[in-house]
């Protein structure tokens, strides 16, 4: 019988309740706890008005209230809109504006950006933040109620469960709905594909609000009772610590993560026995790295795609198979892979033309944007914009990518998006975004611009500019002025 999220999670919690669920800090949070801290949110958000089908936005850190309140939105039967924290006052504007949000739940010090902005979203009319004022509109303040019985509406696998935004090729994130049974594919991974059991702990280090952090590191996670370690920094140093001390066996990141971890001269300082595997996903890695990362740690480095769109993951090396360098493995169960050229003809095994992608995982389209749906989604068949080639024993390898994409940190930057803010500087009269190769983060954002005239760029002022408007990583971390774009 299929599952929902908020089924998956109360079967979870009453069958393990003194099970550790969450770990963060020096604070561990059991089953049950969660569940009821899961439920009495609910109820909040139910005597807020808040009902099935209604959209709820999370900018959160990976803190316990982000599960917390995606979990207890999901029970109602309302749609999780997963917010990057990075994001501007004008990124958040349009971004609650699109989804139709009805409350945004945020920490203390980034209520100020909505506040900012909040005259421009009139129907979003309730800020609910993590602070501990008792009686207030927050999660902590909810928790005063003995109301940790939550009656869940009828749901079914085919309604939209999670909203999360991916940038657009015409410069306007676009945001894919994920059903409950979209995400219901991600949930058996942990113990399918890696052997995963309760006694797993699992680093929660890329942000829960990304598709494949939220995947990954929670839902697979709480799917079987294991335990979910969260840290919110980004500190090669902190990644080692909590490792040795919270006894992690397994991580699931970006590149940016391993890559860090093989140049950290401290490492051998550190005891990692506890972990029994890695996980690499969101860019790619070099291939060279694995096997130099198996060798230093004695752990298995497997790696993994996905996109937003497909809720994520599409394919992973399996722990106990063929490691063939540079693959993403093979598609996990239930979804099928295919090579293609451009009248949509699919090409023999070794053959390089673009990946599509077909299976349960795939979204059910853009929120309230058909025309872009169409774009990507054709016959059943979701376009991912990617090269690719399929071995004859079905390893996917990617050659690179049909739509102009960055990739940096894991993160997808389209410079479409970026090139329109850099217009608006008084300075810029145009302006050409692209991608340069960085071994750390996969590649960075950099800009050509030509000068408005009688006007001089100065490359400070343009960056202030960008993130004013954009999000940290979407900012170019090199402008250069140039005459004309070659």
């Amino acid at each position: 019988m299929e599952q929902t999220l908020g089924e998956m999670l109360e079967y979870t919690c009453n069958t393990y309740p003194d099970r550790t669920s969450l770990i963060y800090n020096d604070n561990t949070i059991s089953y049950a706890r969660l569940n009821k801290a899961v439920n009495a949110f609910g109820n909040r958000l139910k005597a807020l008005g808040i009902i099935k089908g209604d959209t709820v936005a999370i900018m959160l850190p990976n803190i316990p209230e982000f599960t917390i309140s995606y979990f207890a939105i999901l029970k109602l039967g309302a749609v999780a809109v997963t917010i990057n924290t990075l994001s501007t006052p004008h990124e958040l504007s349009y971004l609650l504006n699109n989804c139709d949000a009805k409350a945004f739940v945020t920490i203390p010090s980034s209520a100020k950006r909505f506040e900012e902005i909040k005259n421009e979203v009139p129907q979003c009319t309730h800020l609910i933040t993590t602070d501990e004022s008792p009686g207030t509109l927050s999660i902590s303040g909810s928790m005063e109620t003995n109301s940790f019985d939550l009656d869940m509406p009828e749901i079914t696998g085919d309604d939209p469960a999670v909203i999360i935004y991916t940038s657009g090729l015409t410069g306007k994130p676009r945001g894919a709905v994920l059903t409950h049974r979209n995400l219901s594919t991600q949930t058996p991974l942990l113990e399918d594909i890696c052997h995963g059991t309760a006694q797993d702990r699992g680093l929660c280090l890329i942000p829960l609000f990304h598709s494949f952090g939220a995947a990954a590191n929670m839902l697979m996670i709480l799917k079987i009772g294991a335990s979910v370690v969260m840290i919110d920094q980004f500190k090669i140093e902190s990644i080692f610590k909590v490792i040795e001390e919270k006894k992690v066996t397994y991580i699931a990141a970006v590149p940016r993560v391993f890559l860090g971890m093989l140049l950290f001269e401290k490492a051998t300082d550190y005891d990692l026995s506890s972990l029994r595997f890695c996980i690499t996903g969101g860019s790619a890695i070099p291939p060279e790295y694995i096997p130099m990362f198996k060798e230093k740690f004695g752990v298995t480095l497997i790696q993994g795609y996905g996109l937003t769109e497909a809720s994520p993951v599409c394919s992973v090396s399996r722990i106990d198979g063929a490691q063939k360098p540079g693959s993403i493995g093979p598609p996990i169960s239930g979804v099928e892979a295919k090579v293609v050229d451009e009248s949509d003809s699919e090409l023999p095994a070794g053959r390089t033309g673009e990946l599509l992608i077909r299976g349960r995982n795939v979204m059910k389209g853009y929120y309230r944007n058909e025309e872009a749906t169409a774009e990507v989604i054709k016959n059943g068949w979701l376009h991912t914009g990617d090269l690719a080639r399929i071995d004859t024993d079905g390893h996917i390898f990617l050659e690179g990518r049909t739509k102009r994409m960055i990739i940096t940190s894991g993160f997808n930057v389209y410079p479409t998006e970026v090139e329109n803010i850099l217009r608006t500087h008084p300075a810029v009269r145009d302006a050409r975004v692209t991608g340069k190769e960085d071994l750390i983060r996969g590649e960075i954002v950099t800009a050509l611009v030509i000068e408005e005239p009688g006007f001089s760029v100065i490359e400070k002022d343009v960056m202030k500019h960008c993130r004013k408007h954009l999000s940290s990583y979407k900012c170019p971390r090199e402008v250069k002025c140039v005459k004309e774009f070659t």
